[in-house]
């Protein structure tokens, strides 16, 4: 069985400013994602994320390397045939309401008029939007519109969507209504590979996550296997003092008992300063890490800020 995307050795360098300075945005990027899952894809602004989406769906070519979506090369027609794709800032006619557009792409993907009809009515009201179906998309915001692109993603019922920040411009009810559909589309054993900020959806949603700073992959794997055994904060329960330590965030206070949150390197000598002042430390928990831990650790390692320099 092929996975549904699979990336070996790619790379990409740009050419930027008037000196044309090379700029290695990607390199050596090897990942595989296997068909029936959700894949993450994490990383802070400039770490290659939207330039691997756009390699794979051939708005880019790769400087080296190479990619392949459901056993096809990336970028050819035949690897994009059963994609679904939503761009990170997509831009649709704005003269056209939501109905006129959906039907619009649905003529694109040779669908029948009664099969077509039936897919939009469906997919408008699965994401709330049959009531403004026939309002101009020059009147929707930005929630509105990343709505819309959901269902022309779905529209010739993907085996393979790509999301680039799908969650983007949408209030909590859509960022649930945007994980329902993830996990509604993996129930039906499609594949789902999307990049986020939103880094607590990942974490709920994604069967495998993957990493990506500076241009590198800096780790992939399950949640677990991602965050191991680090620890995020401890959480510590003091009584015998009047206030709360100085330096640690408090949680809770209530009759001489103090709740409060430190980070692991300073344990000790908080604890010692509790004691020295005559207080007991009476809980200790330990609060484990999350995914925003582990990108925060990676970013603190990249060197080489966004991208790197490639002399000539």
């Amino acid at each position: 069985m092929n996975p549904a995307i699979r990336t070996h050795d790619l790379g990409k360098v740009y050419l930027e400013g008037f000196l044309m300075r090379r700029v290695e945005a990607l390199r050596g990027l090897n990942i595989e994602v296997p068909e029936g899952v959700v894949f993450g894809f994490i990383g802070p602004n400039g770490a290659g994320k939207t330039t691997t989406i756009k390699i794979l769906m051939g708005l880019h070519s790769s400087t080296s390397g190479q990619a392949w979506m459901l056993g096809q090369p990336a970028g050819t027609p035949e690897s994009r045939r059963r994609v679904g794709f939503l761009p990170e800032r997509p831009y649709f006619y704005s003269h056209l309401t939501a109905r006129e557009l959906l039907h619009f792409y649905g003529h694109l993907y040779q669908m029948g008029r009664d099969v077509r009809t039936d897919r939009i009515e469906l997919l408008l009201e699965k994401v709330g939007m049959t009531r403004f179906a026939d309002v101009k998309l020059s009147k929707y915001s930005k929630g509105m519109l990343q709505r819309v692109g959901l269902c022309q993603a779905l529209l010739n019922d993907p085996d393979l969507l790509v999301l680039d920040e799908p969650m983007s411009g949408l209030d909590p009810l859509g960022r649930a209504m945007v994980r329902d559909l993830i996990l509604e589309q993996r129930a039906e054993g499609k594949t789902v590979f999307f990049s986020s900020h939103i880094l607590s959806d990942v974490q709920n949603i994604c069967d495998t996550v993957a990493i990506l700073v500076g241009g590198d992959l800096r780790g992939m794997g399950t949640v677990d296997e991602l965050i191991g055994n680090q620890v995020k904060s401890i959480e510590l329960v003091i009584t015998g003092l009047q206030e709360p330590p100085a330096d640690t965030d408090v949680i809770r206070t209530d009759r001489g008992e103090h709740r409060v949150r430190v980070q692991p390197e300073r344990v000790d000598a908080v604890v010692a300063a509790i004691q020295g002042a005559g207080g007991s430390v009476v809980e200790r928990l330990r609060i484990r890490a999350d995914l925003e831990t582990v990108l925060m650790g990676e970013m603190a390692r990249n060197t080489d800020g966004v991208g790197g320099e490639v002399k000539p």
